[in-house]
């Protein structure tokens, strides 16, 4: 006879995949479906952007980078504001519901404006989408971060990056399969309600996951945290630590925008209508997704686990010599996609989860400012380089394989780079008995 399992289903299928507590399932569950109907919504628009963006030129795209990076830097002061001045639970849901009426005000440019201004309004949408994507992930990032801690973030982050997959490989087929049906607009409703789910799940997720907070400054989340608007950079800019994070942001950044724009120059080639672009686009990111959830599911949180941080984090970096080494023998298209694929896998599968663990080793302060300055103006600073040396490149006369010939001295500085983050992670968490950072008990860090 077969002997009755009381642990609820749920429980149980987590704990087959990996090592999920009984007190953490209904906090992990509430924070996978946050980070699912993000991603939903994203990977609904992302296409609709990818296909404006190539509708206003290929050669243009330098230039919409640079837009991008503008409105990080005025946008990423306001954000800082509000984390000054508000609770978490209450800046979230401001933050997600300024996005979702940014989106309501373009829905409204794309059906009522003149023809002649489409591309205009197409490429303000590029912008306000590369934006947005890096600001509402952050800060779900941010206050995971901020409720779990790094023995957790090892063995729980895998799952939310699944839950992130999941809502890709969602997004992605319902864009591809109802465009022609529904039409841009339409999707971009569904967008709008998705987030709104997503500040639900956030209000939930953050009243349970006080359970998580032992130690004095966590228990004041419910306080605004105060500090400068510009503390994300200044902390940033004086801690080798985050400064050592923000490079292996940029470095990511500069090689995957080189990458892009070799992508956009494809479909651009190859699709003449736009509906078949975006159905391209949202094709790429099915595969892409498939092929990453089962490593997330499966592995990424026992690899952490079992071969730690340091490991982790240099396969991505790993990857981009490898691929970049390849290009630069054989520059087909085939190699070109494996190593796109192989690289944006390795990305979310991996490296993805490993660095915001990086993150539970800074004070919360830091987990929402810096964390946000490094993930947005850092990161789009990367895209600016990338693709500005991009065009330079291609204005040398260089091919694929030249331009990868470039890239791979900075995959191997990229590599350094991260078995030294991963040392000074472990080397800080070591420094406390009962595995608390030191900078949750130590407000002071970036000073160090």
């Amino acid at each position: 006879m077969t002997q009755f399992d009381p642990r609820p289903l749920f429980l149980r299928g987590l704990q087959r995949m990996g090592d999920v507590r009984a007190s953490e399932a209904k906090a992990l569950a509430w924070a996978c479906l946050y980070v699912f109907v993000l991603f939903l919504a994203y990977y609904v628009l992302r296409p609709i952007r990818d296909e404006l963006g190539v509708a206003g030129g290929v050669r243009n795209l330098p230039w919409l980078f640079t837009g991008t990076l503008v409105a990080m830097l005025a946008i990423n002061p306001l954000f800082a504001y509000v984390v000054r001045n508000w609770p978490r639970e209450r800046f979230i849901a401001i933050t997600y519901r300024f996005f979702m009426a940014n989106l309501v005000v373009f829905l409204l440019l794309l059906k009522l404006a003149e023809p002649s201004h489409q591309v205009w309004v197409g490429r303000a949408f590029f912008i306000w989408v590369s934006v947005f994507n890096l600001f509402v992930v952050s800060v779900f990032w941010s206050l995971m971060v901020d409720v779990f801690n790094a023995e957790q973030g090892k063995r729980l982050f895998g799952f939310l990056a699944a839950g992130a997959t999941i809502g890709g490989i969602a997004g992605s087929s319902l864009t591809s399969g109802l465009v022609a049906t529904l039409g841009q607009a339409w999707l971009m409703v569904v967008a709008i309600l998705l987030l709104e789910v997503a500040v639900f799940a956030s209000r939930r997720l953050v009243r349970m996951g006080q359970d998580f907070e032992r130690t004095e400054e966590d228990r004041e989340t419910q306080n605004a945290m105060g500090g400068g608007v510009f503390a994300g950079m200044s902390h940033t800019l004086r801690s080798p630590y985050l400064l050592g994070i923000a490079s292996f942001i940029l470095l990511y950044s500069i090689t995957s925008t080189v990458l892009y724009f070799q992508q956009a120059a494809i479909a651009e080639a190859n699709f003449s209508d736009r509906a078949a672009r975006t159905a391209f686009f949202a094709d790429i990111d099915f595969w892409v997704n498939v092929l990453t959830l089962v490593f997330q599911l499966f592995l990424t949180g026992r690899l952490l686990k079992r071969l730690g941080v340091t490991v982790i984090l240099c396969a991505l970096p790993l990857c981009s010599v490898i691929g970049f080494s390849s290009l630069s023998l054989s520059s087909t298209v085939a190699v070109f996609v494996a190593v796109q694929v192989a690289r944006r896998v390795s990305n979310f599968a991996l490296a993805r989860p490993t660095r915001e663990v990086l993150f539970t080793s800074v004070t919360r302060e830091d987990r929402y400012k810096a964390k946000n300055f490094i993930d947005t103006v850092v990161y789009r600073a990367g895209d600016q380089v990338g693709s500005w040396s991009y065009a330079a490149m291609l204005g040398l006369g260089l091919s694929l394989s030249g331009i990868a010939i470039v890239a791979i001295p900075l995959s191997v500085g990229w590599l350094l780079l991260s078995v030294w983050l991963g040392l000074r992670h472990e080397k800080q968490m070591a420094t406390s008995s009962d595995g608390t950072p030191p900078s949750r008990l130590a407000p002071a860090m970036h000073n160090q």
